[in-house]
């Protein structure tokens, strides 16, 4: 079993071995059922990507339309750090397409199990030799890297895989693709492949899993482990059918278990998720590692005296929620404990007594049991009528909101609060009434806050239905608070639930002006 562990250091020894992230987000995570990025889109995720330090950002398959080709061609003229990779069949036209968008690399690829070779291009082992001698040959004259895939290599018979790549490097290559294109390798078979391939091939040996069966990260991982340089991932993990190795856990393990470097820019990992999420409509499960909501929460009152005590005691400890732009959070429910009360209490400075924590807990506890999810907001609501402090002053006070709206005109929000002790209005337009009325409020207040995830669910039945609105606000130190609200009127339940929110980061934070 692999147990090493290595100290996380913002300053990455420079004699670290270096991991190349090839993120195809933008090809293979389009692919994702459902999933249709606009050109826009495409171009904001490429500069995120080359932002935080991706070295290969996969734009597109520019043969594939001609949108495809001007979107790649687009980003290959915002001029990024990123190399800009294009997709191309072992077809000269195909590859054609990639140099005259302007990529820096032409990545081509041809099927080379006996399933594929039969069903899909019908050619035999010998003649996908000799096109992948001829197509990387062609490419190369063209462009100064090339990487060659070996589509469903992890179901190619060894030897003949190899004769492929062979010919692949032979003619030119300057990266050879390993492709598990079917999910069906696991990490003791993909370790076993690599190794085998790293004895033969100089060139870089990069990887790219699919997660048919739940194994692309562990398989990518085990690649690496083998002697691998570079992982192909998407953000999240979005990809054809299941999927791809998700880039945020690729990459911490390779960081903060392997002490290898990748070059990413680790604390941005939780931004990005959500921004394609938002991209994507794809929500991050709240239990995916690293990047979802759970990754660093507490509820079980011994994991939360656990990590007040000394954070490894629950967590990885050689991961920490600040690497990756995350924040501890001590969640509320059945399991809450003392320790994660008076914490969440102390930090917006409530102080209850022994007897009053038990009746906070309790109190906490019954509504948990009714299957009701606790918000932050709900733990300082009853804790301010257990202590007597109801009179507890909030940062800001809705007062009124008058909306407009129509089918033929923009919807306007108009928010009068009281802020701080002075009366605030703001008037803010929106793609609809609750957008505009949630931008008129967060303009009511001096300090930066910003809408992350925003979601409304019915809890009775009928055209009158009570909406319950739940979100999630980010501060300028990039904290996460969530806050709700319920009402008949989902505009004023929305704008009830950010004032909610807003008090919370107002009430955690140190400047008030």
């Amino acid at each position: 079993m692999y147990t090493r562990q290595v100290a996380f250091s913002s300053d990455k020894n420079s004699t670290a071995k270096k991991i190349s992230v090839f993120d195809t987000t933008l090809r293979d995570g389009e692919q994702t059922p459902g999933v249709s990025f606009t050109t826009v889109d495409k171009i904001e995720i490429a500069r995120q990507l080359s932002d935080i330090g991706v070295s290969v950002i996969e734009a597109g398959f520019p043969a594939s339309s001609q949108d495809e080709y001007a979107t790649v061609k687009a980003i290959v003229a915002e001029g990024l750090e990123s190399t800009i990779c294009g997709l191309a069949r072992s077809v000269k036209g195909d590859v054609d397409r990639c140099i005259d968008a302007g990529v820096d690399m032409v990545h081509v690829f041809i099927p080379t199990s006996e399933v594929q070779r039969t069903h899909t291009i019908r050619k035999t082992h010998e003649e996908v030799v000799s096109i992948t001698g001829d197509i990387v040959r062609y490419a190369r004259d063209h462009a100064d890297k090339v990487l060659f895939s070996a589509m469903d290599a992890t179901r190619t018979d060894l030897p003949e895989l190899m004769e492929v790549f062979k010919a692949a490097v032979n003619a030119g290559a300057t990266a050879i693709n390993v492709p598990d294109t079917v999910g069906v390798a696991t990490p003791t078979s993909m370790k076993s492949l690599i190794s085998a391939l790293r004895k033969e091939i100089t060139c870089t040996i990069d990887v790219h899993c699919h997660n048919d069966f739940g194994m692309a990260t562990a398989n990518t991982i085990s690649a690496v482990e083998a002697g691998a340089d570079q992982v192909q991932v998407t953000v999240n993990g979005i990809g054809e059918r299941a999927g791809n190795a998700d880039l945020a856990c690729t990459t911490m393990i390779i960081e903060s278990i392997f002490g290898y470097t990748t070059g990413i820019k680790t604390t941005r990992l939780v931004e990005t998720s959500r921004m394609i999420s938002r991209f994507s409509g794809l929500m991050v499960p709240p239990n995916w590692p690293v990047t979802g909501d759970y990754a660093f929460s507490h509820e079980s009152g011994i994991h939360a005296q656990g990590v007040l005590e000394h954070a490894s005691t629950f967590e990885p400890g050689i991961m920490t929620p600040e690497m990756v732009g995350h924040r501890r959070r001590l969640k509320l429910g059945k399991h809450v404990g003392r320790h994660a009360v008076r914490e969440m209490l102390n930090q917006v400075h409530i102080i209850p007594d022994e007897e009053q924590i038990d009746a906070i807990i309790a109190r906490v506890k019954q509504i948990a049991s009714k299957g009701k999810k606790i918000t932050e907001q709900d733990l300082y609501e009853i804790a301010e009528t257990v202590v007597g402090s109801g009179a507890h002053s909030r940062f800001i006070d809705l007062i009124d909101i008058a909306i407009m709206t129509g089918n033929h005109m923009i919807p306007t929000a108009t928010v009068r609060a009281m802020v701080n002790g002075s009366e605030k209005v703001c008037s803010c337009t929106g793609n609809g009434p609750v957008d505009a009325a949630v931008r008129a409020l967060i303009g009511t207040v001096p300090r930066h806050a910003e809408l992350k995830e925003f979601n409304v669910s019915a809890i009775s039945e009928g055209s009158d239905a009570i909406a319950h609105v739940a979100l999630v606000v980010q501060d300028d130190k990039g904290q996460l608070f969530d806050a709700a609200a319920s009402g008949d009127d989902i505009v004023l339940a929305s704008a009830e639930a950010m004032a909610n929110a807003l008090n919370m980061v107002y009430r955690n934070g140190t400047d008030n002006s």
